[in-house]
């Protein structure tokens, strides 16, 4: 397969052929304010079996289903609980998904065989447009293999589906940076499935008492059959293994020098993680700052673009600090786990 990638004209005329292609039951990579999205019709069984066969994923692990238009979700939805409506209303468009029991005509290959539905309307306008010119809900997961970093730049899509997909919308780079927050309203309470940009904080202050599932921060069970993306399967991962060190931060500075030294003694290409706060304290290996502690929407739009840049110089291993594991820093320490495989350490001061 021919992939064709342009850029997202102001004229709108690459945004209506990628449109087509999505109706006619092709695949189009496009931009949110998130990351960048893989898209097919959600509505069309083989649209979202070519999703799951272009990304190598998991045929277990829902798709996303994204709207332009609030109304929309009363055609995809079952049922939409009071709960769901005020989340609509204090964060639609934007990066939250919302999970509902499914309307009987979404097939389970976007589902992922669940009769619940993830949907979400982006605020992006060409991830807006794109769906209006399509005339059909898009279900898209990140546009990467399944398993690497989520893409950011048009660019990095490339990298993963030349050759797999029709299309590549370019919109330039993403605002964010991690996917979006995922709440379940389907219980009898709203249950955070992945955190994202929409902290748990934020969420309580419009609907009350919400709780986080344990798939956030640890492992789950293999036979555990995943309600929303990002909560089973090793995700968002480099090619080399990662390692996160936790603590103090000049204890972590000195582990990770410690690590760093000892690796590079066995012939070992390392990769640091650092801030702009402490990439001057390591010695060794390649440093990469991913932003700044004063800001974690830095971290947080930077971190993907950093996994794969260790990608990019062939490191074999890589340490990472840690960071505060509360507001946008739960979504950030979110994916660095899944990315890491869990793989932790913690040091005392």
């Amino acid at each position: 397969m021919k992939t064709k990638m342009q850029k997202a004209d102001k004229q709108g005329t690459a945004v209506a052929e990628a449109g087509r292609v999505l109706r006619e039951g092709g695949l189009v990579a496009f931009p949110t304010e998130t990351v960048y999205g893989l898209g097919g019709n959600a509505l069309d069984a083989g649209a979202a079996e070519k999703i799951y066969a272009a990304k190598g994923r998991p045929s277990d692990n829902p798709l996303i289903v994204h709207i332009a238009r609030m109304e929309s979700v009363y055609e995809l939805a079952a049922e939409v609980p009071e709960t769901a409506k005020k989340l609509m209303d204090a964060f639609w468009p934007g990066p939250l998904t919302i999970i509902f029991r499914k309307a009987a005509h979404i097939p389970y290959e976007t589902t992922g065989g669940l009769e619940t539905v993830g949907i979400r309307f982006p605020d992006h306008p060409v991830a807006q447009a794109l769906i209006e010119a399509a005339g059909v809900p898009v279900a898209a997961p990140s546009a990467n293999t399944s398993g690497r970093p989520s893409p950011t730049t048009a660019e990095h899509v490339w990298e993963d589906m030349e050759g797999k997909i029709d299309w590549i919308l370019d919109g330039g780079s993403v605002g964010i940076g991690v996917e979006s927050t995922i709440i379940d309203v389907t219980g009898e309470v709203p249950m955070i499935l992945r955190p994202g940009y929409v902290t748990k904080q934020m969420a309580e202050a419009v609907i009350g008492p919400v709780a986080t599932d344990a798939a956030v921060t640890r492992q789950v069970d293999e036979t555990v059959r995943p309600k929303a993306p990002g909560m089973k399967y090793r995700h968002y991962a480099p090619k080399a293994p990662l390692t996160i060190v936790e603590g103090e931060q000049r204890a972590v500075v000195a582990r990770i020098n410690a690590l760093t030294d000892q690796a590079i003694a066995k012939g070992k290409r390392c990769g640091v993680i650092a801030t702009d706060e402490t990439q001057a304290l390591y010695k060794q290996g390649s440093v990469l700052s991913v932003g700044s502690r004063s800001s974690e929407e830095s971290i947080a739009h930077n971190l993907y673009a950093v996994l794969r840049a260790f990608d990019a110089e062939g490191v074999d291993v890589i340490y990472s600090e840690g960071f505060q594991d509360d507001h946008l820093g739960s979504a950030i320490m979110n994916r660095l786990r899944k990315a890491a495989g869990h793989k932790e350490i913690y040091v005392n001061s």
